[in-house]
């Protein structure tokens, strides 16, 4: 699946999601899709820049490894696992589907809540 067969697909789920949301409503929906496709992206940048290989970005970026889970979140704020970056939904061809973006959404806020209510506990004893 290429980046176009990927957004068509995103856009059908979309469409399909509005049919039960107002017009006016719907941008949100869309700029939240944005916004994560941005963070991913940034991530994987992230990654690469610390001498991760595309193959090593595969492997080893999970929520199994704490240590990589600590430093992104130190680093950016956040953690996306591989398998749920936008960039791996690209290549998910047909195989991608509405609760792939479930199951990303709800990873990354699991951890990320963690992360916050840490700092935010952290920022307060200072």
């Amino acid at each position: 699946m290429n980046k176009q067969q990927l957004a068509a697909k995103i856009w059908e789920s979309a469409n399909k999601m509005r049919s039960k949301i107002e017009a006016n409503e719907y941008k949100d929906y869309i700029l939240g899709f944005i916004f994560y496709k941005y963070l991913s992206d940034k991530q994987e940048q992230w990654l690469l820049k610390r001498d991760y290989a595309p193959e090593d970005i595969v492997e080893y970026v999970n929520e199994d490894d704490p240590e990589i889970v600590e430093a992104s979140q130190q680093s950016l704020g956040y953690f996306i696992a591989y398998k749920d970056m936008f960039s791996t939904w690209i290549h998910m061809g047909s195989d991608f589907s509405v609760d792939n973006v479930r199951t990303a959404l709800s990873s990354f806020l699991h951890p990320t809540k963690r992360y916050l209510m840490g700092f935010l506990t952290r920022w307060k004893q200072d």
